[in-house]
């Protein structure tokens, strides 16, 4: 956006790509306002950043999205502005469909969907108010490629991205970019946290995620595609890129591939 000093609200900031994005945009001067549902983290990420005296955090529960107006009003209260919202926060799965309960699969929609979603309409306002302004949303390369045992949770990043999309056409005469940015595998608490079939963490660090990107590397990759306000980009390793480019030219040779892969 060519801004200096802008202000960056970042949800899911208490840890792993959120916390490395937040510890990259400080050094860059950016003005900051962390969201998460778990406080204590979110302060002790303040207090590893660059003039942590730039940084505010702002409790941000997205199963609850009952109230999200009132919640963007305190955000913009906070510097007066906001320029880029990053939708980060959101909650993985590690289970075969045909074992997990529904609500484990409507837990997944409505915090990684809804929850999302609904934070970004409360943003629309401001934005066109502002005549200018920028979503990121953080998806996953599973929201363009299916894989075994994430079943909801690649549904609901294919959801985000239909609907980003619509909204990039809709918001553009706004001045508004939305951006969607997709990791590959990135060495995070993502699979710990992954909800099971009954909706229990899973607790343990998948063997791929653990060869994953590091959050910091990820971090400096996706804020060089935020300020180009590129449209879309996959941030991973070399197997999980090329995977993009098979489902889109070979997709019965993909589907093939993703039967036998390792996922975890």
């Amino acid at each position: 956006m060519n801004i200096e000093n802008p202000v960056i609200w970042i949800t899911g900031a208490s840890s792993g790509i959120g916390a490395a994005l937040a510890q990259a945009y400080a050094r860059e001067g950016a003005n900051l306002i962390l969201s998460s549902r778990n406080m204590d983290s979110l302060e002790e990420v303040k207090m590893s950043c660059s003039h942590p005296e730039r940084i505010k955090v702002l409790y941000l529960d997205l199963s609850d999205s009952s109230d999200f107006d009132t919640l963007v009003e305190k955000a913009v209260e906070l510097f007066g502005t906001i320029d880029i919202l990053i939708n980060n926060a959101g909650i993985s799965q590690r289970s075969l469909a045909s074992d997990t309960i529904l609500e484990v699969d409507r837990k997944i929609f409505e915090i990684n969907y809804f929850g999302t979603i609904a934070l970004t309409k409360a943003m629309i306002p401001h934005f066109r108010v502002k005549g200018k302004g920028h979503f990121v949303v953080i998806t996953s390369v599973v929201g363009k490629i299916g894989t075994p045992l994430r079943s909801s949770y690649s549904a609901s990043k294919h959801a985000l991205h239909g609907f980003f999309d619509s909204l990039r056409a809709e918001l553009h005469q706004d001045q508004i970019k939305v951006s969607l940015i997709c990791p590959g595998f990135v060495n995070t608490m993502v699979s710990i946290n992954a909800l099971t079939a009954h909706g229990d963490k899973q607790g343990t660090k998948d063997k791929a995620t653990a060869k994953g990107l590091s959050p910091e590397n990820f971090a400096l990759k996706a804020i060089k595609a935020i300020n180009r306000e590129k449209q879309e980009v996959v941030i991973g390793g070399p197997l999980e890129r090329l995977a993009v480019y098979v489902k889109r030219f070979f997709p019965l040779l993909l589907s093939r591939m993703v039967r036998k892969i390792r996922v975890t």
